[in-house]
């Protein structure tokens, strides 16, 4: 069977899980390689300095349950993406992506709440044009909870997943992952909660006739 490299572009610690932990953790399962970027340290507009290495061992626990092949942060500033020039962010995920030469990306729905989210999608987006990385077969796009649903309530700003990715199978491993991160989680009914991400997944799984699905919105494919 031919392994496929899967990269997943998150803007923060616990984004790379929240959108598409089961996916990734099937493509695991399947004996592909998953590599992680995170751009943002996630802390550093919100925590004291200190915690932003505590934020990175988290990530690092969650990392090894999901059982990613390699995890690289950017270390970026947290919400203040917006100071980075896009040259400069984009050129920092092009370097990354030349050495792992991925089949397949994963990011943030270029419309969230969050502007480090969009700011990455779309750099991402960039980074990933057809000619300068042809191997690539997949971009796709996932929903982060707590900030794709609440984007502007405006015409095409919605999330609308064109493929659904059954993991009734790995959902538990998704958030045994996502318990690494203590910082992160909220308690019920923050969608940032346990229970919450499961009722999601079974909400995105009643659309498609399964217990558990992810959602996703395929940007461009190559077959």
């Amino acid at each position: 069977m031919d392994r496929t490299r899967v990269v997943v572009i998150a803007a923060h610690p616990d984004d790379e899980l929240l959108g598409a932990g089961g996916t990734l953790a099937r493509h695991v399962r399947d004996g592909d390689e998953v590599h992680a970027i995170i751009v943002a340290d996630g802390a550093g507009s919100r925590y004291p300095d200190e915690l932003v290495s505590t934020l990175e061992k988290q990530a690092r626990r969650a990392a090894e349950v999901i059982g990613f092949t390699s995890l690289q942060f950017l270390s970026l500033p947290d919400q203040r993406l917006d100071t980075v020039p896009l040259i400069e962010l984009t050129q920092r995920l092009e370097g990354v992506l030349d050495e792992i030469e991925p089949g397949t990306v994963y990011t943030h729905f270029p419309e969230d709440v969050n502007a480090d989210h969009r700011l990455v999608s779309r750099c991402a987006w960039t980074a990933c044009r057809p000619y300068a990385r042809p191997q690539l077969q997949k971009f796709a796009v996932f929903e982060t909870p707590s900030s794709t649903e609440w984007a502007w309530p405006m015409p095409g700003t919605e999330f609308r997943p064109n493929q659904f990715v059954d993991v009734t199978d790995t959902l538990g491993t998704k958030i045994a992952a996502m318990e690494c991160y203590e910082t992160e989680l909220r308690d019920y009914p923050h969608p940032r909660s346990n229970r919450a991400l499961r009722e999601r997944a079974a909400y995105w799984g009643s659309h498609v006739g399964r217990l558990a699905a992810e959602p996703l919105l395929v940007l461009r494919e190559v077959t």
